[in-house]
């Protein structure tokens, strides 16, 4: 929906009436204030009803205000920099109640995630998982940090699993040389949108592998290449992601696999506590079952 959304608003803008033209104009040149306004908030600052900001979010093709503001804060998170993210997360929340906001908004971003969960692209990526000659997983930048725990908790479950390192970009494609059908890429990619994954992802499907693509938006760039589309709601706090709601889609991709192959993970886990028991792994009182 975003084809770049503001250039959609001011193409739109000889169409629009008088008063859609001002909440036009306040967007084109203040959107990173009116993606976090409600349609009341906009409608009184510009001069108009709150029908008429809904009725300007139905006449760009959205189902209502809600829908908008959510394509102008996917821009912010894009489009931005840095420290220009920081700045309008910080004049949003504030000083006070940060926790509160934070851990309240990293909640309502899980619910949404499951409200909004493809099951059935769930169901056929842990498919393609427990089928596949080799799985690759990759994540760049934010999402290396996703990466890395997949890798981890896949190494249990899986003996066939290649951490795409990416320290530059030929190196992505040097691990990524061999794939071919019956693999599959397991991408984790979220705004800013890494270059590198974009293009591993294109590779992986020029070559007959499988994409199961982990990511916020079925407008996100690697979207378009996925076999499986998982989606979770992410957002900017300050110059950083919340990243809560892909993590848990992550963790239950890792409880189902794990539960498919629950005989050949019993068996790696008695291995394993047995190496850690042996090499003194744990502090003595865990009980053993942290894998941290």
């Amino acid at each position: 929906m975003n084809k770049d959304l503001l250039n959609r608003i001011e193409e739109g803008i000889p169409g629009f009436s008088k008063g859609q033209k001002l909440i036009a104009r306040y967007m084109i040149e203040h959107y990173e204030e009116a993606a976090y306004m409600t349609a009341a908030r906009l409608g009184k600052l510009v001069g108009v009803s709150e029908s008429t900001v809904v009725r300007f979010a139905c006449e760009l093709g959205f189902e209502g205000y809600p829908e908008l503001q959510r394509g102008l804060q996917e821009l912010i998170r894009t489009r931005l920099t840095s420290f220009q993210r920081m700045e309008v997360a910080n004049r949003r929340m504030g000083e006070n109640d940060v926790l509160d906001k934070v851990l309240l908004a990293d909640a309502e971003k899980i619910k949404h995630t499951l409200e909004n969960a493809d099951r059935a692209a769930f169901a056929g990526a842990v498919e393609k998982l427990l089928h596949a000659r080799h799985i690759y997983v990759m994540g760049v930048r934010s999402s290396a940090m996703l990466a890395g725990f997949v890798n981890q908790n896949f190494q249990i479950v899986f003996d066939n699993v290649k951490h795409v390192q990416t320290t530059s970009g030929s190196e992505i494609f040097e691990q990524l040389l061999h794939m071919g059908e019956g693999d599959v890429l397991f991408a984790i990619s979220f705004p800013r949108y890494s270059k590198r994954t974009i293009n591993a992802v294109a590779y992986a499907k020029e070559k007959g592998a499988d994409v199961i693509a982990l990511t916020d938006s079925s407008d996100a760039p690697i979207a378009a290449y996925a076999d499986q589309l998982l989606l979770a709601q992410s957002d900017m706090a300050s110059f950083v992601d919340s990243l809560v709601a892909p993590l848990s889609i992550i963790n239950a991709i890792i409880v189902a696999v794990a539960m498919k192959r629950q005989d050949e993970t019993d068996v790696r886990l008695r291995q394993l506590e047995k190496i850690w028991k042996e090499y003194d792994v744990y502090a003595t009182g865990d009980g053993g079952n942290a894998h941290g």
